[in-house]
């Protein structure tokens, strides 16, 4: 004989839904997933009955409706969609739900998250990595004890929870220190490095752009500044992909990027000319999508340079070696912001020609050095190539 389920229960594609009334429900509806899979019809129905029960205990009893860990977990994944970093804090949520998807809010603190922390550390994660994870739990629990809120069917409301606990962050010392390359070492490991990846490094270190904009860049972002007889590129924010229904994120702080080129980054620029219709940097035909690969950390290795940064900073060092020579050059604070890309108040779409004359002084500053001959001649060497696709 099939069992008998609770009305108000229904599967939509292999999960239990609630679409139920019930007059403690602030008279609504309440429509939300279980979370269960279809072989979980009592653990469904029995999720149902609690909710029905919280919401009667709320409104007569006074007593706060009980949330897990995981329904707050669902609720901000849900709200947060227009986060840059909402992939990141899923991804931290899948291991936590793990951990303490079960427990009701009040029963999330700091001797609770112990397993999770133990565990995560003895797989090897870094301490900075699992502080990530705490702090979206941090958040979560603000959220939960000042914004979000049960409205019971008297027309009160109480939050989803009375208080939010004290999450303490692990004392972290093994986090990467940026490593700036000196111009040696620079021009000893772009030896190593074969002419693509090598392009993209020198041009790298000489914009302070970071990975993902470098392997992204496309030709049609490129803007001609006639009266300074050079270009400039305009990296938008977001993209929309062929065939994806929501657009890609190039700009980590998802603001349109101006990238100046100084002497030496258009030298690159005009190297690259005609290899690719639309990407500036590729290899055999194809975009480059990960720069810190295989061969980028065997040059680091040939090189003889720190072999602790080379995985955990990776290219990376060089858009902070770039950060330290506009430093060194004198160049003013609010300069090396824009040219590094970080967030400002000034609005890239409105640089007129003086203010980027100016930009582009700051960034040719730091090659007016003589130990940047090396890396010029290797640029020069190479020539304009055509194309090859």
């Amino acid at each position: 004989m099939p069992k008998r389920r609770i009305p108000g229960l229904y599967l939509k594609e292999g999960i239990w839904q609630i679409d139920k009334y019930y007059k403690y429900f602030n008279g609504r509806r309440l429509r939300q997933s279980t979370g269960y899979g279809e072989a979980d019809l009592d653990k469904a129905q029995a999720f149902l009955m609690r909710e029905m029960e919280n919401a009667r205990k709320a409104v007569e009893d006074g007593v706060r409706p009980v949330h897990t860990f995981k329904q707050a977990a669902t609720k901000y994944l849900q709200e947060n969609t227009h986060k840059a970093s909402i992939g990141i804090d899923a991804w931290h949520l899948e291991w936590l739900v793990s951990f303490i998807g079960d427990l009701p809010l009040s029963q999330v603190h700091n001797d609770t998250l112990r397993p999770f922390i133990q565990a995560r550390r003895k797989a090897g994660v870094k301490k900075k990595s699992i502080n990530n994870g705490l702090q979206v739990v941090r958040r979560i629990l603000n959220l939960a004890a000042r914004s979000w809120r049960h409205n019971l069917a008297n027309g009160q409301s109480m939050t989803w929870l009375e208080t939010s606990p004290l999450i303490t962050m692990l004392k972290v010392n093994d986090a990467a220190k940026p490593y700036p390359l000196s111009w040696q070492e620079q021009t000893e490991l772009f030896r190593c490095l074969h002419r693509d990846l090598a392009d993209m490094c020198l041009f790298m270190v000489n914009t302070g752009t970071r990975q993902q904009e470098i392997c992204q860049l496309e030709w049609q972002w490129e803007v001609p500044i006639p009266e300074l007889e050079t270009s400039v590129f305009l990296v938008p924010a977001w993209v929309w992909r062929d065939d994806e229904q929501e657009p890609d994120g190039v700009v980590k702080n998802r603001e349109d990027r101006l990238v100046v080129l100084n002497r030496t980054a258009q030298a690159v620029i005009e190297c690259r000319r005609g290899i690719h219709e639309e990407n500036v940097f590729s290899y055999r035909g194809k975009p480059i999508i990960n720069m810190n690969n295989t061969a980028w950390q065997s040059a680091w290795r040939k090189t003889e340079l720190p072999v602790c940064n080379e995985f955990l900073r990776g290219v990376h060092n060089l858009k902070h070696t770039f950060g330290r020579r506009l430093e060194g050059a004198d160049v003013p604070y609010h300069l090396r912001q824009v040219l590094l890309g970080h967030k400002t108040k000034d609005v890239t779409e409105h640089y007129s020609a003086v203010q980027i004359k100016r930009l582009l002084d700051a960034a040719n500053s730091i090659l007016d050095n003589p130990h940047d001959s090396p890396t010029v001649a290797l640029v020069k060497s190479r020539g304009i190539r055509k194309q090859r696709n």
